[in-house]
């Protein structure tokens, strides 16, 4: 069974805050099938980035960083196309002084 993308937001939402970090949704797209990006951004190195989920080859799923930049302008610019293209995507913004991401799924370069 899998999780309706709204339960799914809410889970990685309460793992940050369980975990010392914050998180809120920036965009609320669809509830039930949404895609998602996740920006998080650490605020002692100001660094951010962003994951998104993708297939692999073998028809596995994955968490990516389709973005090489870490500063917020390049990050907020890829978010603002990405929801230009897909008006029912879901942004996530995880504030941590780690910088972690809470993901719990496979990450590739993370």
């Amino acid at each position: 069974m899998i999780l309706s993308t709204d339960i799914w937001v809410a889970a990685l939402i309460r793992r940050a805050e369980l975990g010392g970090g914050f998180g809120v949704v920036a965009h609320k797209g669809d509830a039930r099938a949404g895609s998602v990006l996740v920006k998080a951004f650490n605020p002692h190195n100001g660094a951010v980035r962003v994951f998104a989920e993708a297939t692999k080859g073998d028809g596995s799923r994955v968490w990516m960083q389709p973005l090489s930049a870490t500063d917020e302008p390049s990050v907020d610019a890829y978010l603002a196309r990405s929801l230009r293209i897909d008006p029912d995507l879901w942004v996530v913004e995880i504030e941590d002084r780690e910088g972690r991401h809470f993901l719990v799924e496979p990450v590739d370069g993370a």
